[in-house]
Parts: C-alpha cells; sequence; structure tokens
C-alpha cells in the first residue's frame, strides 16, 4: 500500500486529514504535517522527514501539497527526490484525498496512483449553475422527439 504525507500551509494538513476520517474513517500509513507561521522551512523538512521515517516506503510514498511552489511543496520535492518510488502532488483538495486513500490498495504503481489523483482532483471541482446548466441541457435533449 503506498504511504502518504499531507502537508501544507497553517493547519491545512491536519485540517485535511481530519475531514477525510470523518468521511471515511481512520486511515494507516498516513500522515499529515503542518506548517503554521510559527516554523521554520528547517523544522518543516525535520518533521517532514521524521513523518517519512514513521511510514513504510516498500510500495512507494506520494506526498499532498497544498500550494504549487510553496515551502511544503518545495521541502516535499526534496525529500521525493531522495526516494526509488515518490512524488508530489500539488493543489490537494478533499475530493482527491478521500478517493485516493479508498483507492491505496488497488493501484501498485506511483504513476498510476498520480494519474488517478490528479483526475480524482479535477472531477472534484465544479460549478454548480454550470453542471445543472448541462444537466438540464441534457434531459432536454433525452426527452426530445
Amino acid at each position: 500500500m503506498i504511504s502518504l504525507i499531507i502537508t501544507g500551509h497553517g493547519r491545512f494538513a491536519s485540517g485535511l486529514f481530519s475531514a477525510v476520517e470523518q468521511v471515511i474513517g481512520p486511515q494507516e500509513q498516513c500522515v499529515a504535517v503542518d506548517f503554521p507561521p510559527e516554523m521554520s522551512t528547517q523544522q518543516l523538512d525535520e518533521k517532514l522527514t521524521q513523518a517519512l521515517a514513521s511510514l513504510p516506503q516498500q510500495d512507494g510514498v506520494l506526498f499532498f501539497t497544498d500550494l504549487l511552489g510553496g515551502s511544503p511543496f518545495r521541502s516535499s520535492v526534496i525529500l521525493s527526490q531522495a526516494l526509488a518510488n515518490s512524488d508530489v502532488v500539488a493543489g490537494t483538495n478533499m475530493q482527491m484525498l478521500a478517493e485516493m486513500l479508498m483507492e491505496r490498495e488497488e493501484i501498485a504503481s506511483i504513476q498510476e496512483f498520480v494519474t488517478q489523483a490528479l483526475a480524482c482532483g479535477h472531477q472534484g471541482m465544479l460549478s454548480f449553475r454550470e453542471k445543472a446548466a448541462e444537466n438540464a441541457s441534457a434531459v432536454e435533449i433525452d426527452e426530445g422527439i
């Protein structure tokens, strides 16, 4: 099973992980590492290193981060480059994380896992008005002649 580290600014990681566990239940091999304002990037690096050391790595490690280019993302990239089977995803959202936590045992490849995670993240973002308009158009077409 792929191990996951969630990290981001403020309490993003622990808040997101807590919300996901509320919906899908407790999760193994997943750690949240927050980056509150009072923490230095060196301290963040240390916390991420500790989180990584606490997880099995034989099936791979994926870092889920909040913001492309931010300190949690950059620190995760540096750590992942030292690993044979890892990657970093930026722009993590709850839809993405919840679905991927439920898929971890089914997907063995980090590359396939990342591809599916990105698709899940995109599917979880929509405009209600646009979706309702699409559905109304589809119903009108289906109920036509």
